[in-house]
């Protein structure tokens, strides 16, 4: 364990070092008493903001909102409080909303010539890529068209029983109306899938509010159906309806393709094979002209929203969803993309939000059952149809991609991590072994040995006092650690020397950059690029490659932790960047979200919290060093750095950053841990305790503050604190925690990642054996405040697995940052190690008494 090469106790150095060691003690003891007030003081802030923030709530009156090109984040808050006010003043129903379902309908099936009506929606209209995530049949991560229907119903996730995608059942017809088959069969199963959908919300709140309801087709009528399973209104076909003109609702199944799809043969799972391109470019085209026969006799003012609401493939892709006609807040749909609160992404809206589309069009709130948002006008569209078309199905291009290479990418990314750490293991070795000729004194070697062990002691005796860091490792094996010059001096034939050294150092420095490329790769469109799995492995690498040229592109190379912290510094600002501007770099990344899943959409993913949380800490660990190095005090070292640290986690959980619920007390936790170490105190378990509740607090604040905004404008903070009102919370706290579960046994890659790295850390570097050297101690002893970010980053990822759903990938990506960062500053610690020579050879030793024999 790293404690074994911890500098020594405090009572030892306290004595050498003397009144001067006692009041830097002082001042960084204040310092981490101030470190944890200002945690505490976060906490109380959002705490006191919560009643200033539902004291103005409350009588804010929204003007209309103008439809702009362009949707930052308050435009997009304005536009929900004007259609909240709209709703409030309009209880009854108002104006005609026809929600057009086609089933499996992509952007890459709609042409100028095949499809002229969809071509003109997407011309005049509001569009975006529709993520149609459901309840999946078992075994498959797709969205079967009944489930579409079902989660249109709710509002929410639903699903159907059974295996397979099974075909929406023809409804009973009595008089006008019908009656869905099986309907509380459906109702009842919607509490084992986890999310507890309410079918029939949407019908029976137009009901409710006076409105006509019409349903046309068998899953329309899934759609329309209120909360007994009865629709007012059925027609088999179009022609049926007659004048939709009497109708505010009407529900229109265009199910060509769903139903050529449905015939294919079935695969292991019961889920029909794909159509043949032709088969599916002819069921198009036929619901094309069941759409153009609907609009031609809508009334003028109808809303129309379209949306391909499931799959009607193996794989799950994304969809179309175009918007025409008056919007929430009375004004039309515009021309260019379209966005919503629940996904904070131009151009990207769920299924669920159509569901809360249809009812504020309508002038009908949305109960807290409906978790969509409305959709909103979002950013300009490109100049043509085509480009937008283009564009969009662009979109799903790089979803499917995603898809194909995330499996492999991973498999190859635990195959090469394992791989280096057994190479680095092996170069560690033959660093230890013995050169050619005579082989020391079995004293010579122990002096050796024993020798990391005095420089450590050194080390801690000394940067106990301002600028004792850089007075240890000038005054032991880190000659000119701080101006550059290893002690051992890196032409010679000792560790300083070792080109093999050097190859691990900057392969080890290499690896760690990989997790913030991941990110940074998708400013290059890989996924259009031919071989997409290559494509994306050579971006990542060469995006990885200037991160390491800039970790040694300069005089910070020299010192223990400069390329360290040079890499762990960009991972923390390029992903605390990303998460302030939307997030754009985690969309379709392999390490980020996938709109397909629809798992999250905004914010920061769990993979992206535990590389962000990690870079932060080691980050901060690299300046902490460098303050105390130039002789800044303790307490003013440890006070900048709880200063960006403070501000990491408060936008690591800030709704309209962030909105990370499980990553803020794991954050808050390993961020403690860090600064305590470094300003010198012990952590205890009362610390952490007394941390953990804090963090917990702040969480709990950040979660009411949001939860107290206009429900329109709330994630999934302000979400969970209404569930745990309406007596959810458990619901969705078992759902997350079978996912924890899940991940961590299931994904045994990961798991064996996670197992050796920390073998690696602790069995090679911290301990010297047959197998390592006791590098870690060496750089403990050149730069103390990496011990003290390792077990901070180490802390903040295990709190994070038993916080996150994500389970073993947090730690798992974590240490993938953390331990090849480590091997480097160990490497280098080894390298400005100057090597103890081997003893002149002495004459022979006196004889004992034993062998001059008996004295005489």
């Amino acid at each position: 364990m790293p404690h074994a090469t911890a500098p020594a106790a405090p009572s030892a150095s306290v004595s050498a070092a003397g009144p001067a060691v006692l009041r830097a003690r002082g001042r960084a003891a204040k310092a981490a008493r101030g470190v944890l007030a200002g945690l505490a003081g976060l906490a109380l802030l959002a705490a006191l903001a919560v009643p200033a923030a539902a004291a103005q709530a409350a009588p804010v009156q929204a003007a209309p909102v103008q439809a702009a090109p362009v949707q930052p984040a308050y435009a997009r808050a304005a536009y929900a409080e004007a259609v909240q006010d709209r709703a409030a003043q309009d209880r009854a129903v108002q104006g005609r909303v026809v929600v057009v379902g086609v089933p499996g309908l992509q952007w890459s099936d709609l042409d100028e010539a095949r499809t002229p009506a969809l071509w003109k929606l997407a011309a005049q209209g509001s569009s975006a890529s529709l993520s149609t995530r459901a309840v999946p049949p078992p075994d498959r991560g797709i969205t079967c068209p009944a489930a579409g229907w079902l989660t249109v119903s709710a509002g929410q996730r639903a699903g159907t029983d059974g295996k397979g995608c099974l075909a929406p059942a023809v409804p009973r017809p009595g008089g006008e109306g019908a009656t869905v088959p099986g309907w509380r069969d459906l109702v009842s199963h919607q509490a084992e899938t986890g999310y507890n959908a309410q079918l029939g919300t949407l019908g029976q709140l137009v009901k409710d509010a006076g409105g006509k309801v019409a349903a046309v087709g068998p899953g329309a009528a899934l759609a329309a159906a209120d909360k007994s399973g009865n629709i007012a209104k059925y027609a088999p076909t179009l022609d049926a309806l007659g004048d939709p003109a009497p109708y505010h609702l009407i529900v229109l199944e265009a199910a060509d393709l769903a139903d050529a799809w449905s015939r294919q043969p079935l695969d292991d799972y019961a889920v029909p094979i794909p159509l043949t391109a032709p088969a599916r470019q002819a069921a198009v085209a036929r619901a094309d002209a069941r759409i153009a026969a609907l609009l031609a006799e809508l009334p003028p003012g109808t809303t129309t929203l379209v949306a391909g609401l499931s799959d009607v493939t193996p794989n799950a892709h994304l969809h179309v969803a175009v918007a025409t006609g008056p919007s929430p807040t009375g004004r039309p749909y515009p021309r260019g993309h379209l966005t919503a609160t629940s996904t904070r992404q131009d151009a990207l809206v769920t299924v669920t939000d159509l569901t809360a589309t249809a009812l504020h069009v309508l002038g009908v709130s949305p109960p807290r059952e409906v978790v969509g948002r409305p959709w909103q006008p979002g950013a300009a569209a490109p100049a043509t149809p085509a480009a937008t078309v283009a564009g969009l199905a662009d979109s799903d291009l790089a979803s499917q991609v995603l898809r194909e290479v995330r499996g492999p990418f991973f498999t190859v990314l635990v195959t090469l991590q394992l791989a280096f750490y057994a190479w680095a293991a092996l170069a560690l070795r033959r660093r230890r072994s013995v050169p050619a000729g005579d082989p020391p004194r079995q004293a010579d070697a122990q002096q050796q040995a024993d020798a990391p062990t005095r420089t450590h002691a050194t080390a801690a005796s000394t940067t106990d006092r301002p600028g004792g860091a850089e007075q240890a490792g000038r005054g032991g094996t880190e000659a000119g650690a701080e101006n550059g010059t290893g002690g051992g001096g890196e032409g010679e034939d000792g560790a300083g020397g070792s080109a093999l050294l050097r190859a691990v150092q900057v392969v080890a420095v290499l690896s760690g950059a990989i997790a913030v490329s991941t990110f940074l790769a998708q400013l290059v469109p890989w996924w259009t690029l031919p071989v997409p799995m290559v494509s994306v492995i050579v971006t990542i690498l060469a995006i990885a490659g200037l991160v390491t040229a800039v970790a040694f592109g300069g005089p910070w190379r020299r010192h223990v932790m400069g390329p360290l912290t040079t890499v762990a510094a960009i991972t923390s600002l390029a992903l605390l960047l990303d998460v302030m501007t939307g997030s754009k770099l985690q969309v379709n990344a392999v390490t980020g979200y996938e709109p397909v899943t629809g798992g999250r959409f905004y914010g920061f993913s769990n993979i992206a919290f535990a590389v962000y949380s990690t870079g932060t800490i080691l980050g901060l660990a690299g300046a902490g060093q460098w303050l105390l190095g130039r002789g800044v005090p303790r307490a003013v070292a440890v006070g900048a750095c709880a200063l960006y640290g403070m501000f990491a986690v408060f936008a690591d959980g800030w709704p309209s950053w962030g909105a990370d619920f499980g990553g803020v007390p794991a954050f808050v936790v390993g961020l403690a841990v860090f600064l305590i170490l470094l300003s010198g105190r012990r952590v205890s378990v009362l610390r952490l305790l007394l941390v953990g509740a804090v963090g917990v607090a702040i969480v709990a604040a950040l979660s009411v503050f949001d939860w107290l905004r206009p429900e329109a404008q709330r994630t999934h903070l302000g979400a969970f604190v209404q569930q745990v009102i309406d007596g959810q919370a458990w619901t969705v706290v078992a759902r997350k925690f079978g996912a924890m579960i899940g991940v961590t046994v299931g994904n045994w890659s990961l798991t064996l990642l996670s197992l050796v790295a920390l073998a690696f850390l602790f069995l090679v570097l911290a301990r010297p054996s047959r197998y390592g050297a006791a590098a870690l101690g060496q750089a403990y002893a050149l730069a103390p405040a990496l011990r003290a970010g390792l077990f901070g980053a180490l802390t903040c990822a295990f709190v994070g697995f038993l916080m996150n759903d994500s389970g073993i990938a947090i730690p798992a990506m974590a240490l993938t940052v953390a331990v090849p960062l480590t091997l480097a500053a160990c490497v280098r610690a080894l390298q400005l190690a100057r090597p103890t020579p081997p003893g002149r050879s002495s004459g022979r030793a006196a004889p004992t008494p034993s062998e001059a024999g008996p004295r005489r």
